[in-house]
């Protein structure tokens, strides 16, 4: 099926990337409805080879899987932490969509607030320790996350001070590379 309609597919797939189906309008089209397109079937057998593939990949490379593990909890780490500092936990009080869309978009902009804080804290705690000598280990580095929670007092007195900073953030770890690397014990 897939070799029969081989430039449907390829017909398909450059019109939307030339802009002139959009993929939305595309799966409305080929959504639940249309089992009897040949189109939607053609897909949906790539879709299933392609699965098959990825799975025979993950399988039998390592290093494949090491790799989606680590995104993955990278991905968990963060909706979990933003999970923490969602006020009123999971509920999303309204059933209206827009609602539950800014609920959610802001508790993403405040997580990623206090990750960058927290990174810029790390950041200048290891300048810090550079700047008195002490060698920084690569190791010790990858081990630090921004996601701490106990410096956050998420019921606490936020104050929000929009005038700009005295200095800019120091947002580069200035570290050079005989600090960075201290010798090996």
């Amino acid at each position: 099926m897939i070799e029969r309609h081989w430039v449907d597919l390829l017909r398909t797939s450059i019109s939307i990337r030339e802009g002139r189906v959009s993929s939305v309008t595309l799966l409305r089209r080929l959504g639940n409805h249309s089992h009897k397109n040949r189109l939607y079937r053609a897909f949906r057998e790539l879709g299933r080879v392609i699965r098959t593939i990825t799975l025979l990949r993950f399988l039998s490379e390592p290093g494949l899987r090491e790799q989606i593990t680590a995104i993955t909890n990278k991905a968990e780490a963060f909706h979990g932490y933003a999970e923490w500092l969602m006020i009123g936990g999971k509920l999303i009080g309204h059933n209206d969509p827009d609602h539950q869309e800014r609920v959610v978009k802001f508790n993403e902009l405040m997580a990623n607030c206090a990750i960058y804080s927290t990174a810029l804290d790390i950041t200048d705690v290891a300048n810090q320790l550079a700047a008195e000598g002490y060698p920084v280990e690569r190791d010790d580095l990858a081990t630090i996350t921004p996601y701490i929670q106990h410096t956050i007092r998420r019921m606490g007195d936020l104050v929000l001070n929009l005038a700009p900073p005295e200095q800019a953030p120091m947002t580069r770890l200035d570290l050079e590379p005989r600090v960075l690397f201290g010798p090996r014990a």
